[in-house]
């Protein structure tokens, strides 16, 4: 199977073909189109809020480690006071990434849910 070709690949090759046809106009424009797709890339990191959440994640899986027994969002935020200054919504979305990566299991009885560990 033949690899696609990136914006970036058609660029260069643009270069190489304009510096044999001496066309420096054709250069400087991919060049700086190959700019463009850095700056692009450099943005698609985290944000500020998206790192403060993986930290949150990890801290609340801490907590359910630590009880070792299935708690409900409630039972979390008693904790630590950090946690109770957050949202059940908050807390839920943090727990929901923790579920989806295999990581927590929950478990919904009387319309009640409490997680735990996965093994």
């Amino acid at each position: 199977m033949e690899k696609k070709m990136t914006k970036r690949d058609m660029f260069n090759d643009i270069i190489a073909i304009a510096t044999e046809l001496n066309r420096t106009d054709l250069v400087e424009f991919a060049n700086h189109e190959i700019e463009l797709l850095n700056k692009r890339a450099e943005r698609n990191t985290l944000t500020k809020t998206q790192k403060e959440n993986l930290e949150l994640v990890e801290k609340v899986y801490e907590v359910i480690a630590a009880l070792a027994k299935p708690v409900t969002i409630t039972e979390i935020q008693a904790t630590n006071e950090e946690f109770s200054t957050l949202s059940n919504q908050k807390i839920s979305a943090l727990l929901k990434k923790l579920v989806d990566a295999k990581r927590v299991i929950k478990v919904v009885e009387k319309n009640k849910s409490f997680y735990s560990v996965a093994e």
